[in-house]
Parts: C-alpha cells; structure tokens; sequence
C-alpha cells in the first residue's frame, strides 16, 4: 500500500493557477467570535484550555474580547499571563471605555471595529459617514496614546460604498493603524468580489490586511483563499467554522487548503486537529458534521467498490490529504457495494488465501445480503504489514 507522494500533484498546479508559498498569518477567533455561536459559552477554564491547545497547534494569534463580561474579562487575563507565543488579541468597540477595559488585562493588541456601510450606519448606529471615521480615528489615537497596536476591522465593508471603504482605509493608514481588517459580515460576496475588495483596500492603505469571512451562503473558504490570493496577510478562523449564525472560516479547511491548494508551509501541527476539535466539540456540546471536510468522520471512510480497490493500492487515488498528517485513520466500509478486490482484501486480513472465484463469491454474497453497510475495518500499521506479508 506505499504510494508515491508526487502523484498527489499531478494536473493540479496547472489548473489551480500555480503555487503562491506567500507565507499568511492564521488568527483563530474560536474564543470571540466562536462564542457568538447560539448555545455557546465557554467557563473561564476552558477559555483558557482552547488558547493553550491553539497556541500549541501553531495559531498565530488568538482573539478573545474581555468586555462581554467579568468572566471574559479574566480569561483573557489568564491568556495574557500564561505566556503563549500567539499573541493574545483583545477586541472591543471603537470607544474608549472599551479601550479602557482591554488595558486593565495588560493588553499589548487591541482589535476595534466600526461599521462602514450605510445599512449599518443608518439602521445601527444612527450616526453619518463623517461621524464614523471621526469616531475611529479618536479611538486608534487614544488606543496607541497608551501603547497599544491597534487593528481596526471596517464591518460590513462587503456592502458599503466603495469610494467610501477606500477614502476610511487610507485614513487608517495615515493615522498609523497597525492592521485593518476587512470583513464579509454577512457572507455576501464570490470569491471575485472578496478579492477585489481586499486588493481596493491594500492599494490605499499598504499596511497588513486581515480577512474575516461569514459563511452564510457557503463561501467562507472560498473567499477566505481569495482574500489570500488578493494579498491579505491574516486570516480569520475558527475551530469547526462556529461563530455568528452559520460562522466564518473553519480552522482545519483553511491550513490544510493552503497547503496542499498553494504550498504554504505554515508552523501549524496538522496532526493534532483532531485532538483540538474534539476539546471544543465536548465544551460545546456541537458535534461535528460526519461530512465535514479533513476532521469528519467520513472524510477518511471508502465504500465504493472501485473506490476501495484504488485505495488499496494507492491512497491518493481518492485521497488528497493523507489522514495520518491530520491525525486520522484510513476506514473501508464493507456493505453491498463490495467488489472483488475489497472482498479479496477482507478475507487477506482474515488470514485466507483468496482466488479470484472465492473473492467474487464473497462479494456476490454482501450484494445478495442487502443489508447496507454491514461493518466497517480500521486500517492500522498492523493491518498494512499482514497485507503486505500475504501479498
């Protein structure tokens, strides 16, 4: 069963345009953003937990936002004392008792943001286009008085008015802003239009361009890789995409898509995902998507027969990202479906010897059954060396 890694690249890099390798920060807002989620909140402990597995699986920066209440007040002095190399993110409002709040946690990065487009200053705020910028633009001033980095993200900038997004952004940047993030609030734009909106924004402000996208109608990831083709250096994530309604950009999907899509070497320990989804799985009481992609149940379960019958030869004939790098295990599933070679497999593991008569009998049986799937077999190191020792 040993395959040839290259094989895995094939057409690919013709079709997907090429590698990038730019190298991107990855923020994860599992503990902010991620409490948004209906039926989701985190004790101060588990806060602190899911920032000491974040930090260890190689996240970049972790954001939390300590003016909800005490409780996230004092997590996120916890994150910020507990010496982790992500940098700890404190988001609030552009206000200055919100400021306030962020510096009683020794906070060294603060995360502001103001809405920038009309439905939200109008219907939101109540407050004009000129009001908005003064509003921020006092808040960046009185933020780095007391020496903090400041980020600010333009909410809901996918619907607000272009010229407007621009003229705020290169204010922004004269101010000194040490990041701006550009957000899809509410999932509204193709991967074309997040792209676009990313490289409008860059061009009037060269400062480090963070990407927050919602996924209300499905294209997170996809607009999170085109905010990164488009140059931002930072991407908004979260453990199982949780967050406001339907939630942003999963964690898993992202890293392992910009490796395996762009070549992006990230110091992120792909391996311990599972390990990372199943803490915030049990804290939330949310399980996981059997169908979602690299950390669901079926993302590594073959039950086709020709599928099978590939994958037991060469993995990569249906995988593309091997399941041991991301802390998975191969499954096959033994149903109707069966074919020759799956039942030729099945009966190798059982230690018989098999013709091709007794496989076709064997698998003729399984369809005669018509039961589904009747069972499924893990397939370890030990399973792998019997094969290849009968083979």
């Amino acid at each position: 069963m040993a395959e040839d890694l290259s094989e895995r690249t094939g057409y690919a890099e013709f079709y997907n345009g090429g590698t990038y390798h730019r190298k991107v920060k990855i923020l994860d807002s599992t503990l902010r953003e991620g409490e948004q989620h209906p039926g989701i909140s985190f004790t101060e402990r588990q806060r602190v937990q899911i920032g000491w597995l974040l930090d260890y699986l190689g996240v970049d920066s972790i954001e939390i936002s300590p003016i909800v209440s005490e409780s996230h007040r004092q997590s996120c002095r916890s994150l910020m004392k507990a010496g982790l190399r992500a940098l700890i993110v404190a988001h609030g409002r552009a206000l200055k008792e919100d400021i306030d709040v962020a510096l009683t946690c020794d906070a060294q990065f603060y995360a502001m943001y103001h809405s920038v487009s009309d439905i939200h200053l109008k219907y939101k705020l109540k407050v004009s286009r000129e009001e908005a910028l003064r509003r921020t633009l006092e808040a960046v001033d009185y933020a780095k008085s007391h020496g903090l980095a400041t980020r600010v993200t333009m909410e809901d900038a996918s619907r607000a008015d272009p010229t407007y997004v621009r003229e705020f952004a290169r204010a922004l940047y004269e101010a000194r802003v040490d990041r701006i993030s550009v957000p899809d609030t509410v999932g509204a734009l193709k991967p074309s239009g997040m792209y676009r909106l990313v490289a409008s924004v860059r061009e009037v402000a060269p400062v480090p361009i963070d990407a927050h996208c919602h996924n209300d109608l499905g294209l997170a990831l996809a607009n999170a890789l085109a905010a990164y083709e488009a140059g931002a250096d930072q991407i908004h994530v979260t453990v199982g995409g949780i967050g406001e309604r339907v939630g942003i950009t999963d964690l898993a999907q992202l890293v392992t898509s910009l490796y395996f899509l762009y070549g992006v070497e990230l110091d992120v320990k792909y391996s311990i995902l599972p390990e990372v989804y199943k803490t915030v799985e049990q804290y939330t009481g949310i399980s996981m998507s059997e169908n979602a992609p690299i950390v669901g149940r079926n993302a590594y379960r073959h039950k086709a027969g020709t599928h099978i019958a590939a994958v037991l030869n060469s993995p990569s004939a249906y995988e593309l990202v091997p399941p041991e790098m991301v802390g998975a295990k191969r499954r096959i599933v033994f149903s109707e479906l069966l074919g020759k070679n799956g039942a030729r497999f099945l009966l190798n593991v059982l230690g018989i010897k098999a013709d091709d008569e007794l496989a076709k009998s064997v698998a003729q049986g399984f369809k005669n059954l018509q039961l589904g799937d009747l069972f499924e077999l893990e397939l370890d190191q030990e399973i792998e060396r019997r094969l290849m020792s009968s083979s």
